[in-house]
């Protein structure tokens, strides 16, 4: 009896320790399987960061196949659709926002890529993003619309396709300034803000608007000796 109570006692320790190394081995083999998918993920996502900011649509499509994460971000929280905005990348940018990309995703200095397009100026990108219903009322660090940088550049066309938006034409940034004001103190009164001031206006701009001193486009264009935009500003100020 004693002998049998002995043989049982070892054999059903020797299944425990059987089941016990099958379990680790099994666990230590999902574990490194993980981190081979996890490794492989994010080397994708490397990948996939680079050709969206250089431009390469092959390589990205190739990224995205490969498991790259189409909202991985760099080390200044910038998605792939951001380089690629950013860079005017206009195949690239379709590309991701076929597989879902965000156009509202926002970086560390609080841009995004619908955000940047009136950096950049590019109706090209503006057509291909504008599908993707962005927030136009998203704002960056000067508190300003797309709208607002867009005017102070000169950028005409992209200036006179946004205001056909819903766009805010009379949005305030944080300088108190419209995109009317920004396109008067900051442009250089020649040819390109001269029409962007018309189209403003045309959209709906309120010449009225003052800035944080109460001083309005109107008297600021005075100032810096804008005739024409004086003229176009005074016709529409009664």
């Amino acid at each position: 009896m004693f002998v049998a109570k002995t043989v049982a006692a070892l054999l059903l320790a020797a299944f425990v320790t059987a089941c016990t190394a099958d379990g680790a081995g099994s666990g230590a083999g999902t574990g490194s399987g993980s981190g081979a998918a996890r490794s492989a993920g994010s080397d994708a996502a490397t990948r996939l960061l680079a050709a969206a900011a250089r431009g390469d649509v092959d390589a990205a499509r190739a990224a995205l196949d490969d498991g790259a994460d189409v909202e991985a971000r760099d080390d200044r929280r910038r998605t792939p659709l951001l380089l690629a905005v950013t860079g005017d990348h206009v195949d690239v940018a379709r590309l991701l926002l076929d597989r879902d990309a965000d156009p509202d995703a926002v970086d560390a200095q609080q841009d995004t890529p619908w955000l940047v397009t009136g950096v950049t100026g590019s109706v090209a990108m503006a057509e291909v993003l504008l599908p993707a219903d962005p927030d136009l009322t998203l704002v960056n660090r000067y508190g300003g619309t797309s709208l607002i940088p867009a005017s102070e550049r000169g950028h005409v066309d992209y200036v006179r396709r946004v205001v056909q938006t819903d766009i805010d034409v009379n949005h305030v940034n944080n300088l108190g300034w419209t995109a009317l004001l920004e396109a008067v103190i900051l442009g250089d009164g020649g040819p390109a803000h001269q029409q962007i001031v018309r189209i403003l206006l045309d959209a709906g701009a309120d010449p009225t608007i003052a800035d944080k001193d109460g001083v309005t486009a109107l008297k600021h264009a005075r100032i810096k000796g804008f005739r024409e935009i004086a003229a176009a500003l005074g016709s529409r100020a009664g």
